[in-house]
């Protein structure tokens, strides 16, 4: 995968092998196939990637959040990551949502 310069992503700790309907569900969240899904958890690579002050920011802020609720329900560990330049940092859901709120908030 490619360094994002400015982004926020989500990886699913461990390698857990999801039925089709987890599957199925974080297809329509995240837009990714689920091969690609399959791959990135096997891999230990983001499942979603939301980058940060692009034009898309409203499209793809709520679709992390979602993500991350949705894997909240299921208690399905995971780890949040904030990239800057190409580097990455392990952030906390708090932290997440206060950069989503600072780069423009989420729509109503």
């Amino acid at each position: 995968m490619t360094a994002p310069e400015n982004a926020l992503s989500l990886t699913i700790t461990g390698t857990p092998d999801f039925g089709s309907e987890v599957l199925k569900s974080l297809y329509r969240l995240t837009g990714r196939s689920t091969v690609e899904l399959r791959r990135a958890i096997r891999g230990g690579e983001p499942v979603y990637t939301a980058a940060l002050f692009g034009n898309d920011h409203l499209d793809v802020a709520p679709r992390l959040e979602k993500t991350v609720d949705y894997l909240v329900g299921l208690d399905i560990p995971f780890t949040i990551h904030e990239w800057i330049d190409g580097e990455r940092d392990q952030i906390s859901m708090e932290t997440m949502r206060e950069i989503i709120e600072a780069d423009g908030g989420t729509p109503s």
